[in-house]
């Protein structure tokens, strides 16, 4: 260190010291602003993409709560269209129950019309057979017994008692 001390000039100190500022003042006209302006952007960019972020997460939960909430009026709108559909599904079978019931009911009067009909039409054609039947008895009963006087008043004697017990 003595060394240093007895070599020492004041004219090198003073270029040396005068190299030293102009090299700082260079420095920093030329490279720290440049340096500064781009660690300052930076700084900036990165606080700008944080607030974003942050901007992002927020309107993430806001679309999320969002979407939240239309999956639950989706899942409330699926209930009600469900339970709509089977109310119409109840409320067809019921007609349909209905209109066959009055239907089944309309088809059993038919046909129970139609074989009163019929059975009426029956008995009066069995009626007009068993009189034409009786007719033809009679008239050959009565030939044969008109044939006999005493077969008529044996016959006249007992329609008399006939119509007396009746």
């Amino acid at each position: 260190m003595e060394k240093l001390l007895n070599e020492f000039s004041i004219g090198l100190f003073f270029w040396q010291t005068l190299l030293f500022a102009l090299l700082l003042l260079l420095l920093w006209k030329f490279a720290w602003k440049p340096i500064l302006n781009a660690v300052n952007d930076r700084e900036d960019g990165i606080k700008d993409a944080l607030a974003a972020a942050e901007n992002a997460k927020k309107e993430m939960q806001n679309v999320t709560a969002d979407s939240e909430k239309l999956l639950k009026e989706a899942r409330a709108e699926r209930e009600a269209m469900l339970k709509e559909a089977r109310e119409i599904k109840d409320k067809m079978i019921a007609e349909s129950k209905n209109q066959a019931k009055v239907e089944g009911d309309k088809m059993i009067r038919q046909a129970q019309a139609t074989i009163e009909s019929e059975k009426k039409a029956a008995v009066a054609d069995i009626k007009n057979q068993v009189a034409e039947l009786s007719v033809d008895i009679a008239e050959k009963v009565i030939k044969e017994q008109l044939s006999n006087k005493d077969k008529q008043l044996k016959l006249v004697d007992d329609m008399l008692g006939d119509i007396k017990l009746n």
